[in-house]
């Protein structure tokens, strides 16, 4: 029994395509998780309390439940509810949820981590709320959060797959089912993981430019 790519490389258009879909469900999800994450801990941190506690409670919720059933509940159980979806928006909203909740953590440990002296003196030159945030707290909280935001875009990437229970044609539904199609399964799988796995060498290096340069920005400014 031989490897054979070339069952799989005759349906590279149709390979190809999935892949810009898993790409583009991914980066989406992921800035608009990065923006409503951010939205979320600034609320908790400078909002009344009630909201603190009930963004606290939806939050915790989110991240104490799996993926795959946040996913089953939002695209089958939606219709119960009048909200019925294709899977693609379920895909996509499911997934930004699901990162929001887990950014939404990171820029709060990275508020918790900004020295108090920073914002004290801040406020001692006159700084308004909504200024020592834009200048004081998001440039330093960048620095210090982009490792683990990297990261938890990676992981996301990754949770793509998963999109295949609810049909999104997205790269582990059409290449498993190449492989199926064409009896060459091991090839397909193979081919699935290399797509995967240069998702996130390029997501790693990317992210380590961006850390470069907020590190020299850091230096230049301390």
């Amino acid at each position: 029994m031989s490897i054979d790519f070339g069952l799989i490389f005759a349906r590279m258009p149709e390979i190809l395509a999935a892949f810009w879909v898993t790409v583009w469900i991914w980066v989406v999800s992921n800035v608009l998780a990065v923006l409503l994450g951010f939205g979320v801990a600034t609320l908790r941190r400078y909002g009344p309390l009630w909201l603190d506690l009930l963004l606290r409670l939806l939050v915790e919720i989110i991240r104490g439940t799996p993926f795959l059933v946040q996913l089953f509940l939002l695209y089958f159980g939606g219709p119960f509810i009048g909200l019925s979806l294709d899977p693609i928006p379920a895909g996509l909203l499911g997934m930004t949820v699901y990162s929001t909740a887990y950014y939404s953590e990171i820029f709060r440990a990275g508020y918790n981590a900004i020295p108090v002296g920073h914002v004290e003196a801040a406020e001692c030159v006159g700084l308004t709320r909504g200024q020592i945030i834009r200048r004081i707290l998001v440039p330093e909280m960048t620095m210090l959060v982009l490792p683990q935001c990297v990261n938890m875009a990676i992981l996301m990437m990754k949770e793509t797959a998963i999109l295949s229970i609810i049909t999104v044609p997205e790269l582990t539904l059409v290449v498993g089912a190449i492989g199926s199609q064409q009896y060459a399964f091991v090839e397909a799988m193979l081919l699935l993981a290399l797509f995967y796995w240069f998702l996130v060498e390029l997501s790693g290096f990317l992210g380590r430019i961006a850390e470069a340069r907020l590190s020299k920005f850091r230096f230049a400014h301390s």
